[in-house]
């Protein structure tokens, strides 16, 4: 049995950078921490020093992990795959701001081909398995610079792994979280980063000249376009019904108040 074959059985760096191929961007620049505030919040630190592009953080535990619009994220050791990546992608910050969803697309991809589950995509970016929550995911650019140009993106991600039906009851989550084991698809945290390394891979590669092609892969498996929906738009809370997915990877929604909307940030919700 080589060492390759001898997967271990927590996130392992030597395991990963030993197993990522030689001409990917993330060979060889994968750290694993014990502990961290929050894996994008150190890499964004790191991006700022002038890490490289590339640099993969992972940490067991995070005691200030971070979702969307400043909530906090629970990510408690040994329940959770917590990883963050730094890209210094050259495109206009009108496409870098698209970047969350061709994230999800890479990330729903990869958790299917290591566990096989059928997972889907709830606009704009979170990953669903069985109705539930199963990743979140979190992009976020750099200041602008003096040319109008972002120098950095980091995309992160927080993979609900073990947590049990329980374990979500105790936190009042049993009808919004689910995890891998508990809907019957347990894998090994080394070999879902690595499935999720050669798809992020494949988006720095193709970002953004094949926008089109991970549009419509975004499009075949997003839930949300026909569902009932609220979301915010000038401080008030509206509703209607999700229509399509537009080549920006905004939402379109048929208001009920006759109004069409192009949402593109903030909390969908469907109904």
């Amino acid at each position: 049995m080589t060492d390759l074959e001898r997967i271990p059985p927590i996130l392992s760096a030597p395991w990963l950078n030993a197993a990522i191929p030689a001409d990917s961007l993330f060979a060889g620049k994968v750290v694993v921490e014990d502990r961290v505030d929050s894996t994008n919040t150190r890499l964004k630190a790191l991006a700022g020093g002038g890490a490289p592009a590339g640099t993969v953080l992972l940490a067991l535990e995070q005691t200030a992990g971070r979702g969307t619009h400043g909530r906090s994220f629970r990510s408690p050791r040994g329940e959770g795959l917590y990883l963050s990546v730094l890209l210094r992608p050259s495109a206009a910050v009108e496409d870098l701001l698209t970047l969350t969803g061709w994230a999800a697309v890479a990330v729903r991809e990869a958790v299917e081909r290591a566990s096989g589950a059928s997972a889907e995509i709830k606009w704009l970016n979170d990953i669903y398995l069985n109705g539930r929550k199963l990743v979140g995911i979190l992009a976020e650019l750099a200041p602008l610079d003096g040319r109008g140009e972002a120098p950095w993106a980091v995309i992160g991600m927080g993979v609900n792994l073990t947590q049990t039906a329980d374990t979500f009851r105790a936190q009042g989550l049993e009808d919004i979280a689910v995890s891998l084991a508990q809907a019957g698809y347990p894998v090994n945290p080394n070999v879902l980063t690595l499935a999720l390394l050669e798809r992020l891979d494949a988006l720095a590669r193709e970002f953004p000249a094949c926008r089109e092609d991970w549009l419509e892969r975004y499009r075949a498996r997003c839930l949300t376009p026909g569902r009932r929906v609220s979301f915010e738009r000038d401080g008030t809370l509206r509703t209607g019904t999700a229509r399509k997915i537009d080549g920006r990877f905004a939402l379109l929604v048929d208001g009920d108040d006759g109004t069409g909307y192009a949402v593109s940030s903030g909390t969908v919700k469907m109904l």
